[in-house]
């Protein structure tokens, strides 16, 4: 009686012991005296004590940080980039039996191909062309690791650093831009203004009354300030005045 009981109790710690829960973002290798037999799925899994080994997979996709590389694009000037890269097992066997470690593989192949590309690339391009070189990364770091049974999802340049004297300079040259657009919008604005007051000028020459009422107008725009002293001078007497000037200068050469 007594053994049975010591019989079935070693039965139940061998199922115990043999039962392996998976996560629903997990698979697991299971290695049969070392070498591969199949892939467990999220679940109930059973495995052998002491004759298999279940390793467990993430699934889920992950990311690692590329630090801060050192590099110099192709017109010389030297960068300083990290970038965060997103992955994913596609097959669990192939990450835990073709690569010792597929996430520091991926970390240093992206750091690799980080300097490579950006190498390649001139200080323009690195700045305003972000999206391009981070595709062109991650299209090197895929390639390289779909063995793996990894799949990169994008990669994502973070910071770029430049020198300080550059930043200086390339500071100076923007303002200098700016300030070359804003003179040629201020000459071109005068240049408008210009032709507008030479046709509204044309305009009161041949209407007497508009030239009047234009004048009456910025007597009224001057404001009650007391500062202001407003002369009216009528505008028939000047007139008058241009009449008799004329008149007087045609008898003086009749004479």
């Amino acid at each position: 009686m007594v053994l049975i009981e010591i019989l079935v109790f070693v039965i139940v710690l061998v199922v115990l012991g043999s039962i392996r829960i998976l996560n629903a973002w997990e698979k697991g290798v299971v290695l049969t005296l070392g070498k591969y037999s199949r892939t467990a799925d999220s679940g109930v899994n059973f495995v052998v004590p002491m004759f298999q080994t279940l390793i467990r997979v993430d699934m889920r996709i992950r990311t690692v940080d590329i630090p801060k590389q050192e590099a110099m694009t192709k017109d010389n000037v030297p960068v300083a980039i990290n970038a965060v890269v997103y992955f994913k097992v596609e097959k669990a066997e192939d990450a835990v039996l073709k690569i010792q470690d597929y996430q520091y593989a991926v970390s240093q192949y992206a750091q690799t191909a980080l300097r490579d590309v950006v190498g390649n690339a001139t200080m323009d391009e690195v700045l305003t062309d972000r999206d391009k070189i981070a595709e062109e990364i991650r299209g090197l770091v895929d390639k390289e690791t779909n063995p793996w049974g990894v799949d990169i999802s994008s990669i994502k340049m973070q910071d770029i650093e430049l020198p300080e004297d550059l930043k200086r300079i390339m500071s100076r040259q923007a303002s200098a831009e700016r300030e070359k657009r804003a003179n040629i919008t201020k000459s071109e604005g005068d240049k408008l203004a210009a032709v507008n007051l030479a046709a509204a000028a044309k305009i009161m020459e041949s209407s007497p009354a508009a030239l009047q009422l234009r004048a009456l107008q910025t007597i009224d725009g001057l404001g009650p300030s007391p500062s202001n002293t407003v002369v009216l001078f009528p505008v028939e007497l000047l007139d008058l005045l241009k009449s008799f000037s004329g008149g007087k200068g045609k008898k003086d050469k009749t004479e």
